[in-house]
């Protein structure tokens, strides 16, 4: 503003005088409050608050979605804690030390199941890949037994068709708990102690006996040749003796007509160690033959 030296404003009295002087009065307001420029509007200071209002109920759905999670932990974590005091839980590792405790102890204590793999060099790759699922399925029958048997592979080379074969399709082969062996069974048992379980033998089994040791043919159905297990025992004065197939099961009509008393050696197993735990011959042969061979029990017969 154009002051005299009295004070007095002059040039007032024009229009455009004024204005001029507005201006300039403006300016100087604007120049002494600088900090007027960071102040939001009216627009801005209703963002603001808005933004403030969806932030606070953000924080507010996080807050109950965490205490969600917390609670849904903790009702986890009681029901495992009940769970675990009924039913105990173990580690894998804990698992495979006691299967292998139970295993060992039946080296000592329990039956004794020799496969005789002697007679294995003619057979086709293709037989070779089954007798090695058949041992696969035989020790893990073994595994989950109660009252295990200890399990010996005789006449077995480690450089044989059949051991790769068994590598190839059997995980964990080489650390399965058994004995393995390139001795003749006839050579690492007393004779005295052995059965060898053979089809063809005139004797029924009538108990399982843990101090026996009995002999299972490695053979499979392709290379079966008729009395080829009953007469190598004889030739070596060992007892023989059949599954009780006939004593407990009849024949049962089918299309083919076909009917075998010839059996897997896992099937043979699963009959032995069924009647080992129960005692019980009827039990065992239905879980052990299969309906494919002809034969039901006795007692299913309508």
């Amino acid at each position: 503003m154009l002051l005299g030296q009295d004070g007095l404003v002059e040039g007032a009295g024009s229009e455009d005088g004024i204005s001029e002087s507005l201006e300039l009065l403006q300016i100087e307001v604007d120049w002494e409050s600088p900090e007027r420029e960071s102040l939001p509007t009216g627009a801005a200071a209703c963002c603001s608050k808005n933004v403030q209002r969806k932030q606070k109920h953000w924080e507010k759905i996080v807050a109950a979605k965490k205490s969600k999670r917390k609670q849904e932990k903790e009702r986890r974590k009681a029901s495992h804690a009940g769970h675990t005091a009924s039913c105990p839980q173990h580690s894998k590792r804990f698992l495979r030390a006691l299967t292998k405790e139970r295993l060992l102890k039946a080296k000592d204590s329990g039956p004794r199941l020799c496969i005789d793999l002697s007679m294995t060099d003619h057979m086709s790759k293709k037989e070779l890949s089954r007798l090695a699922g058949q041992i696969r399925r035989l020790y893990g029958s073994n595994k989950k037994a109660d009252r295990p048997f200890w399990i010996c592979l005789a006449g077995f080379a480690t450089d044989s068709p059949l051991y790769t074969e068994c590598v190839r399709m059997n995980d964990g082969f080489s650390s399965y708990v058994l004995d393995l062996t390139e001795e003749d069974c006839f050579s690492l048992f007393p004779l005295s102690t052995l059965v060898y379980l053979t089809p063809d033998s005139e004797h029924a089994l009538e108990d399982v006996d843990p101090n026996k040791v009995y002999i299972l043919g490695g053979l499979v159905d392709e290379s079966v040749q008729k009395k080829v297990t009953f007469q190598k025992a004889r030739e070596h004065s060992v007892q023989t003796a059949r599954l009780p197939i006939q004593e407990y099961m009849v024949r049962r009509q089918n299309e083919k007509n076909y009917h075998s008393e010839i059996l897997a050696i896992n099937q043979v197993f699963d009959i032995l160690s069924t009647y080992f735990e129960t005692r019980s011959w009827p039990e065992a042969l239905k879980k052990g033959v299969s309906p494919g061979k002809g034969y039901v029990l006795q007692n299913s017969v309508g």
